[in-house]
């Protein structure tokens, strides 16, 4: 389906991703996906209680879109693929509540104060788990599908090692990896990733100035640092945890599977080599 869906438009995302679900799982209702796209939407475009509209640019509703797509298209193929182990319909629907809530925690209420949601990037993980944790009871998941939805959720962490996380069951350690790998191919895939860089690091600067982290201690001193280190992010970071940690579920993006073009590798290639080409690429930081 990449990247024939418009992922500016809500309503196009919620239709396809709703698609891929009952084509699926034909039984589904699809309520619980339902319930949680329309609360989150609310949530990120200024219309849920208590919460502000989205206010960064990088991590906004328009990722969590590119992001939810790129995860109804890999359990889609998971699925229909025979892959093991069986994931259950309530399994598809929690994977897909775990990414559509994964970024909640840059949102911000009325007490965090002044500034926007990009100075709580350390602990968006933790916050969005809190949403998770606070709002999908009222859609009827109980404590212990909560666990998977969080459990999904710490996966998306930058310093989070799935071989060390504990899950109750292999299909959660699934859900979680494919919610990872969403989030990773979504964002790096998108055709705007190359001009996004520097909206990006410009987050990292507000959480960095919001704990206090010295400049010298900083993981990019730049803008043009982060863009120069971003070609070997892909090649020496996500593209082993991709193959190894996320035991390679990418592969189910496949067309035709297992052997054909992963339009989401192929677009995140493109990227590599345009940013590679970039002037600041070779700037020194």
């Amino acid at each position: 389906m990449f990247p024939d869906v418009d992922t500016r438009d809500a309503n196009a995302v919620h239709t396809a991703i709703r698609g891929l679900l009952i084509d699926t799982f034909p039984e589904s209702d699809a309520a619980l996906f339902d319930a949680t796209f329309a609360m989150v939407r609310d949530m990120f475009e200024g219309r849920f209680p208590g919460l502000r509209e989205i206010d960064v640019r990088y991590h906004d509703f328009q990722h969590t879109l590119q992001a939810s797509l790129c995860m109804a298209e890999l359990l889609h193929g998971y699925v229909s693929h025979g892959a093991k182990p069986d994931l259950s319909e309530r399994d598809f629907q929690l994977g897909l509540a775990a990414v559509l809530l994964h970024d909640a925690g840059y949102l911000q209420t009325a007490a965090d104060g002044e500034g926007s949601g990009a100075r709580f990037t350390y602990a968006h993980v933790l916050r969005s788990c809190a949403a998770a944790a606070s709002h999908l009871p009222r859609f009827g998941v109980r404590y212990q599908e909560l666990t998977i939805v969080m459990g999904a959720i710490r996966c998306t962490g930058p310093d989070a090692k799935i071989a060390q996380l504990y899950f109750n069951r292999p299909q959660d350690r699934i859900l979680g990896a494919g919610v990872a790998t969403a989030d990773y191919l979504s964002q790096m895939a998108a055709s705007d990733y190359p001009e996004e860089l520097e909206i990006l690091y410009g987050e990292f600067e507000q959480s960095d100035d919001y704990l206090g982290v010295p400049t010298e201690s900083r993981l990019f001193k730049s803008a043009a640092d982060l863009i120069a280190k971003t070609p070997g992010f892909w090649s020496h970071v996500v593209r082993p945890k991709l193959d190894n940690e996320f035991g390679a579920i990418y592969q189910h993006l496949a067309r035709p599977f297992p052997d054909g073009p992963n339009a989401y590798l192929d677009a995140i290639e493109r990227n590599i080599a345009i940013i590679a080409e970039l002037p600041q690429s070779s700037q020194p930081a």
